[in-house]
């Protein structure tokens, strides 16, 4: 069934929005899933070495997601939010988005920083290399990492806090903000 918002023909974000979006969110789960299984991996296991190698690739494909998704939002303005989304609700969602979108690109920025003051290249899935361009540093490498680690725990409400708003607007409000942005809408009827 079409939501009324979506049925009376609201706009709704374009194709490669929406699949961004939800791009962005599975890799999201994959790099955190990749994260938790490293700090349970015994250090120099070949392991661990993979783990490592596929945490630090999902997280430069993230990077590359959201830079492009970036330009893309800019470029493509997401549709206006429907009348029955109060001012509090918009400065949440705003802030909520700007605050993901932050740490989604600063959190792989900081996994490289961390990699490249080390003196370590990052290996995208065993394909690309991508050198250090950093000199040696171990103040900024632990720096990175510390940056990198401490901005999961900002990221984690922020993406309940994000989901749960999606989930009211769906199932509680129905006013088709959720549907806007599902991978695959129904077509009014």
């Amino acid at each position: 069934m079409t939501t009324p918002a979506i049925a009376a023909g609201e706009a709704v974000y374009d194709r490669v929005a929406r699949a961004l979006h939800w791009l962005v969110a599975a890799l999201a789960v994959i790099v955190i899933s990749l994260g938790w299984a490293i700090a349970g991996a015994p250090r120099n296991t070949p392991t661990r070495d993979l783990l490592l190698v596929m945490h630090r690739s999902v997280g430069v494909t993230i990077l590359a997601v959201m830079l492009f998704r970036a330009v893309w939002r800019w470029r493509h303005p997401p549709p206006p939010l429907p009348p029955a989304v109060t001012g509090l609700e918009r400065v949440l969602a705003g802030c909520t988005h700007v605050a993901l979108y932050l740490l989604l690109i600063a959190m792989p920025l900081a996994g490289y920083v961390n990699a490249a003051a080390a003196g370590h290249a990052v290996s995208v899935f065993g394909i690309v290399s991508i050198p250090p361009i950093l000199a040696e540093n171990n103040l900024l490498s632990q720096a990175a990492i510390a940056i990198h680690l401490v901005a999961q725990y900002l990221l984690y409400p922020l993406v309940v806090l994000h989901i749960a708003g999606a989930l009211r607007r769906g199932f509680v409000k129905h006013d088709g903000v959720l549907d806007r942005m599902l991978p695959v809408r129904q077509r009014p009827s």
